[in-house]
């Protein structure tokens, strides 16, 4: 018997998102520390109101997507551990995996921060891509599509019956044009993450990386590269590094999960992605959304 919790990357964002955690200690500090690195006042954003000023102002916008999902995130775990609750296990998907690591103690708020407005950037820039989710298809054909066509990968195994292509954009059309599947859904993004051609983006978050020293976790990580638990901080690192370039293999991580007995998933952010999946492919897991105070009994 297990809890583990995990944390949505992007495409959980929406507007309104902060307000049920401004009451939690430490909230105006928090945001307040991120639109001083942004340059751009977060909370705004994360409201939907009207800015002036340099930079994007579209909480859609990667640049900001990213570190206000770690700041609504990262405020629920503190209080999370405030109340002395502690998981078995941790995952993130995609940029979630960030929000892992600082809830198991890897680095402290203000390196998360940097970390994920670094990546945020770099990925924005590397644009040119195309990426489209695929429900309900033979694992067999699309595979075979996949091994004979130039460009495209499978960037997110989400599930035995959902998962995301990532590509040229005429690499991801000829793959689902051919692939029988119930829906092929292009998806708004900017570029091909999680695939081979975020390699620049990738060695420039790795030389971020060089300069930050992780320590060991508290609780095992589950990483989107590799989905064997491990507390050893160089090994959470590498894999950290190989994130941007690889696929998120989250089925494999919810079978893991399920090897290592865990029973209760709680998802922490907005929305409820991971815990529809984990409902569709774990037998007899009980899952909670915690998105705000409320959801913490404050």
């Amino acid at each position: 018997m297990a809890i583990a919790w995990v944390f949505p990357g992007q495409g959980s964002q929406k507007v309104g998102m902060a307000d049920p955690v401004l009451s939690l200690p430490g909230a105006e500090e928090r945001f307040s520390l991120a639109s001083g690195l942004l340059g751009r006042d977060l909370l705004a954003i994360c409201r939907g109101e009207e800015l002036n000023g340099p930079g994007p102002t579209d909480l859609n916008d990667t640049r900001n997507t990213q570190p206000a999902l770690f700041v609504v995130e990262s405020l629920i775990v503190d209080e999370l551990r405030r109340q002395g609750r502690e998981p078995a296990l941790v995952a993130g998907h995609s940029l979630g995996e960030l929000v892992a690591l600082y809830a198991a103690g890897v680095f402290d708020a203000a390196i998360g921060l940097e970390l994920m407005l670094k990546r945020s950037t770099l990925m924005a820039s590397a644009g040119g891509g195309a990426m489209s989710a695929v429900i309900g298809f033979d694992r067999d054909q699309l595979t075979s599509l996949v091994d004979a066509e130039d460009g495209v990968v499978i960037a997110n195994d989400n599930s035995a019956a959902q998962v995301v292509l990532s590509g040229t954009p005429d690499a991801v059309k000829a793959v689902t044009d051919q692939l029988s599947c119930k829906r092929a859904i292009p998806l708004p993004v900017s570029g091909a993450f999680h695939s081979p051609f975020m390699a620049e983006a990738a060695q420039g978050f790795s030389e971020a990386l060089d300069a930050i020293a992780f320590e060991d976790a508290r609780v095992p990580v589950l990483s989107n590269t590799d989905p064997s638990p491990t507390c050893d901080a160089e090994v959470i690192k590498q894999r950290l590094r190989d994130q941007m370039t690889t696929g998120v293999r989250w089925r494999e991580t919810m079978d893991t999960m399920t090897t290592h007995a865990v029973d209760t998933l709680v998802e922490i952010g907005p929305g409820n992605v991971l815990s529809g999946l984990a409902k569709r492919s774990l037998s007899g897991v009980v899952t909670s959304q915690l998105a705000g105070a409320a959801d913490l009994g404050l």
